[in-house]
């Protein structure tokens, strides 16, 4: 099965998204004579979570896609009544929004580069993309077939995970708008050049170049994925036992559930632990002995598609649990191959309280 995103593949959905005029867009039901104001803000608001989904891919940061969002809705009000009907809604509202990503992005106080790293250190994409943020599943699956739209597509892992959306953040914008609208959403060349004012060969270059990059930071087992849209159920088993070793400050479970070559790192800090070792001794002072942090909980919630956990600490002294941060494993056969930590800022977006 050939997968979104792949380097060196035409990756296009075969369903949903794929095809068809208006950039593979059909169904929206709105053609010809533009807005005059009523109806407008019904007719757009329908899109509003897939839009958002599509700026979290461009930008890889959840507040950033929710601030561009609006902007999108905002500029196609403004522009309302040069709506025509040449492409559908739906698409009018994508190219509106991809370009509105690509300005911000051009902008000077909010340029970012990614932060390559130097000679032998070990290197992870998420140590390099400072601004990564996770997404909240339940928010997800608000942008899919959840809709009851015939042209609705529910966003599945392979495009949404949070290793693709580390990749994808080493492109420059305008490659990344290409591989995002051609092998994400399924636009055709010529409809893609149009969005984005380039010629169609030079979609087919930028294209390739972009599938050529991806290949140098994905990971290895990444055609293993597949098209779910939630976390197995083994991988919730394994993030079942992964809280309660931490609750418990349990090492030698939490040892039994890491893979040798596993990885942990926390954006927007440019630190890397690599291996079960260098990770569990992170720990140790955190969970055990008299620098021990307090008492633990964990809620289990989902974000990209993969387990995750919301940890609180209740510190001496203290009478409550305070949210401290969200990790998102990656699980592979069974053990822990991937911890991404962030902080709790998000914990709102996740339905999360910030105490307990």
């Amino acid at each position: 099965m050939r997968q979104a995103g792949d380097p060196t593949e035409d990756t296009r959905p075969s369903s949903g998204d794929g095809g068809g005029d208006g950039g593979g867009f059909t169904g929206d039901g709105f053609a010809g004579d533009g807005f005059a104001g009523d109806g407008f803000g019904e007719a757009v608001e329908v899109y509003r979570h897939e839009l958002q989904v599509h700026c979290y891919r461009m930008l890889g940061s959840f507040t950033d896609a929710e601030d561009m969002v609006q902007e999108t809705l905002l500029r196609a009000w403004r522009r309302r009544e040069t709506f025509e009907g040449r492409s559908t809604l739906r698409a009018w509202l994508y190219r509106i929004a991809t370009n509105a990503c690509l300005d911000l992005l051009a902008g000077p106080a909010r340029k970012r580069e990614v932060t390559a790293g130097v000679g032998e250190e070990p290197r992870s994409p998420f140590t390099e993309v400072a601004w990564l943020q996770p997404y909240p599943d339940r928010l997800l699956d608000l942008a899919g077939a959840g809709q009851g739209r015939p042209d609705a597509v529910a966003v599945e892992r392979e495009t949404i995970e949070l290793a693709y959306l580390a990749a994808i953040q080493h492109l420059p914008p305008r490659q990344r708008a290409v591989l995002i609208l051609r092998d994400v959403a399924g636009w055709p060349a010529e409809e893609t050049a149009a969005a984005l004012e380039l010629s169609v060969p030079a979609v087919k270059s930028a294209l390739q170049r972009a599938r050529a990059t991806l290949r140098l930071h994905l990971p290895a087992r990444r055609s293993q994925w597949g098209p779910v849209t939630a976390p197995t159920e083994e991988e919730r088993a394994v993030l079942r036992r992964y809280m309660d070793a931490s609750v418990a400050g349990d090492l030698s479970a939490l040892a039994a559930l890491l893979r040798e070559d596993a990885r942990q790192t926390m954006p927007p800090a440019s630190l890397l632990y690599d291996g079960r070792t260098a990770i569990l001794e992170m720990w140790r002072p955190v969970m055990t002995g008299p620098e021990a942090w307090g008492e633990w909980k964990a809620l289990a919630t989902t974000a990209n598609r993969r387990p995750a956990v919301a940890n609180y600490v209740r510190r001496p002294g203290e009478s409550v649990y305070t949210a401290v941060n969200l990790d998102v494993l990656r699980v592979e056969d069974g053990l822990i191959a991937e911890i991404t930590t962030f902080g709790p800022e998000l914990n709102a977006a996740f339905g999360l309280p910030a105490e307990l």
